[in-house]
């Protein structure tokens, strides 16, 4: 964190990693206010105030299936149910000090319900980054891996919330409905495979628009530079500009602090 300060980086995002012992079919760890995630929030505002921190409020991390949501007795994922649960994370890192909380989830009206919730407990200044256009990408494989989802998950998969790749025009009424339950920014993941997506948001609503250069991507080029096929830092930049090009706003990417430290030479 200290390093991204002196980068002059002005976010970070926080995703946690917890035990297995930590994980149950009611997620009821993602809302402990002594968890991982509000705890670090806590530590980080207390060292770097002017630091922005961004927190996940998704279940995966903390069930023991790996879905982004509570399931029924046939695995199919509860959206009502799910929603209660996110509101009550949401509201345990705003507590905590979170600058920006962000839904990475897809249940429906889970916006709205958050932003409700936090203006009833006087959070009027916690921001929501929505992820209105999340894919059901090939791509998240390396992440999943990182944050213990991925064998919890097993062969099932995420289509039945997440957004078929080969439409766009859904992305458009997703993020429209975000942005009307009260969305302060909204997220197009994953990113360069999608950025016609970014493309497409920026102009129909002008609203701060950011992309995810998410883990498959990340390990591409990463896999490709340490291979010698690809030189590392003109590809990545290069991918920054197509990001910018195309109209985001920000970018989220594992590449930040290496990108900052490219720019300041």
């Amino acid at each position: 964190a200290q390093e991204c300060v002196n980068l002059g980086i002005p976010a970070l995002a926080i995703f946690p990693v917890v035990p297995q012992t930590f994980k149950s079919l009611d997620a009821k760890e993602a809302y402990n206010p002594d968890g991982l995630v509000p705890s670090t929030v806590r530590a980080l505002k207390q060292a770097f105030p002017d630091l922005g921190v961004i927190t996940d409020v998704a279940l995966d991390p903390y069930t023991t299936h790996g879905q982004d949501g509570l399931i029924d007795d046939t695995g199919y994922v509860l959206n009502d149910e799910t929603v209660e649960v996110l509101v009550k994370q949401a509201l345990c890192h705003a507590e905590a000090g979170a600058d920006i909380v962000a839904p990475s989830d897809m249940m429906d009206g889970r916006i709205g319900a958050i932003r409700d919730a936090l203006e009833d407990a006087g959070y009027i200044y916690t921001r929501i980054l929505a992820y209105s256009a999340k894919y059901a990408s090939a791509f998240y494989g390396p992440f999943r891996d990182a944050v213990g989802s991925s064998a919890n998950l097993g062969k099932s998969n995420k289509y039945n919330y997440q957004m078929d790749p080969a439409n766009s025009d859904e992305a458009i009424k997703e993020v429209a409905l975000d942005i009307e339950e009260g969305a302060d920014m909204v997220m197009v993941k994953p990113g360069m495979p999608y950025l016609d997506i970014v493309r497409r948001v920026k102009q129909e609503f002008g609203v701060p628009t950011y992309a995810y250069h998410v883990s498959g991507e990340y390990a591409m080029l990463k896999a490709a530079a340490q291979n010698g096929w690809l030189d590392e830092k003109a590809c990545v930049l290069e991918a920054m500009l197509g990001f910018k090009r195309a109209g985001a706003d920000g970018v989220l990417t594992y590449y930040a602090m290496d990108i900052a430290r490219w720019l300041v030479k």
